[in-house]
């Protein structure tokens, strides 16, 4: 969807709902003439939060994904978007270096060393408050703000001493690692007093819920009593409490089971196991092109397979969706090359004339042609060396309404402690045991099969991304209002 982009001010009262997270939900760019033309970005958050939004007129506050674009807060698809500036500087030292290339790789259990630097973290410090005086200006009395994940985790508390009326939510979509490895982390207590401002912190895992408080007994003197923290006298609120709480995020299903039970995705499901060369087998991966994904490990033990006879690659084919990712990152620009030379090592030795033993596509694909190769797929693999949740494995079982397909899982996703049993649960760190499951799932029965996606859709299929969005806000809202405002 596209469209004008009006420029609005907030009304004098301000806004019930307040979204805050990194990007706006749309891609905009303003003309010479000061226009502002917007399409709508995919993604489940849009999805979850965008009736939601309606229904209480709310605004989104985020940045537009360029450098330097400026403009006024502006009307799109039923919402007030209120663009956050941030110059080429900040986006390479907050969003590129302190996000991505210090808290990334801690949170997701220094799988690749983090990078720790103070010019970083001012960036960090800076740009957070200004996402905070951006909600602060949008927000009317008494709402609710809903700051979302881990390049915002200062938000929260810089928020509260703006406006100590506002019942504010923080979700946190990565993991949260243990107090072991988050204690690397030089400015550690301020990110936990940061996180601390809400009133509500939300987790994929309930184990990330723990590590937060854990996090805060050892590195804090506030009392904690299980999930909840107590803050003290210095508190714009003296006395709130705040709530730790796992709210595994979903999908919208609905939406996925539709696409896949349309003959036109069906026909073309079967149109892409025909250009394969209707292998006996077909193997999916689809991925972010991203260390913490363990798409090498899955090549490996693929490649090692084929090495070992145990699959022929005459009759089995793997597909590999590596979306980019970050490509100004330099740990992310050494895992490509790193991926595509194990890809060519693969087809090199086990391809053929006209049959590739791995089909490796480096760019992102919409849901249409993403439920297609679903429906084609007789093996999903997510073998993820960490991952907050994974909605490529939801997302797969909600277009398997056939009850066809195997999924394959790693064990160190949030989706591994929502679906199993169902999945063929992997550690992708053992790659013999990896090897083991993949064959299983290429040899399982068609009842079998029937047996663990019927089970896996009972769970999907009832728990969408509508309903996560309820949950979240139905806690938050339940906080008692507050009359101090500043």
């Amino acid at each position: 969807m596209a469209g004008q982009g009006t420029s609005s001010s907030s009304s004098s009262t301000g806004y019930d709902l307040v979204v805050v997270a990194n990007r706006l939900p749309v891609d905009f760019a303003v003309d010479d003439d000061g226009n502002v033309d917007w399409k709508r970005s995919p993604g489940g958050l849009v999805t979850a939060l965008e009736p939601v939004m309606r229904e209480a007129d709310g605004a989104w506050v985020g940045w537009s994904g360029a450098p330097d674009l400026a403009h006024e807060p502006f009307e799109a698809d039923g919402m007030l978007l209120v663009p956050v500036t941030l110059s080429a500087d900040e986006i390479e030292r907050y969003y590129e270096g302190f996000s991505n290339d210090t808290l990334w790789p801690l949170y997701h259990d220094v799988i690749a060393p983090p990078t720790y630097h103070r010019q970083w973290w001012d960036a960090y410090r800076r740009v957070n408050q200004r996402f905070a005086e951006a909600a602060a200006a949008q927000a009317a009395r008494g709402a609710v703000v809903w700051v979302h994940d881990y390049q915002l985790q200062l938000v929260p508390r810089m928020l509260r001493e703006l406006r100590p009326d506002l019942r504010i939510g923080f979700f946190d979509h990565i993991p949260f690692p243990p107090v072991e490895l988050f204690q690397q982390l030089p400015w550690r207590k301020n990110i936990v007093e940061g996180l601390l401002g809400a009133d509500l912190i939300g987790f994929q895992r309930g184990g990330d819920a723990s590590n937060f408080v854990r996090a805060v007994r050892r590195l804090t003197d506030h009392p904690t009593r299980g999930s909840v923290v107590s803050m003290g006298s210095d508190d714009p609120n003296p006395g709130r409490r705040v709530r730790a709480a796992a709210f595994p995020i979903s999908i919208d299903t609905q939406h996925f089971d539709e696409l896949a039970r349309k003959p036109e995705i069906q026909a073309r499901a079967k149109e892409i196991r025909a250009d394969l060369g209707d292998p006996e087998v077909v193997m999916l991966g689809v991925d972010r092109l991203d260390y913490t994904k363990g798409i090498r490990h899955r090549i490996k033990a693929y490649g090692e397979l084929l090495q070992d006879g145990r699959i022929e690659a005459a009759s089995t084919t793997l597909i590999q969706v590596a979306s980019p990712s970050r490509e100004n990152v330099g740990a992310y620009q050494e895992l490509r090359e790193h991926v595509e030379v194990l890809v060519g090592r693969v087809n090199g030795e086990y391809g053929e004339l006209g049959h590739s033993a791995i089909h490796y596509l480096h760019h992102s694909y919409p849901p249409d042609e993403m439920a297609a190769l679903y429906l084609a797929a007789d093996v999903m693999l997510v073998t993820s060396l960490r991952d907050g949740m994974n909605l490529v494995a939801k997302e797969y079982i909600a277009a398997r309404s056939d009850l066809g397909g195997v999924l394959v899982l790693s064990e160190f996703t949030g989706a591994a402690d929502q679906l199993a049993p169902g999945p063929i649960l992997v550690n992708p760190h053992d790659i013999d045991g990896m090897k083991n499951k993949i064959v299983e799932a290429a040899q399982m029965g068609a009842k079998e099969k029937r047996r663990r996606m019927r089970n896996l859709r009972r769970k999907v299929m009832g728990d969408d991304v509508a309903k996560w969005s309820e949950s979240f806000l139905g806690v938050l809202k339940a906080v008692p209002a507050r009359d101090s405002y500043v």
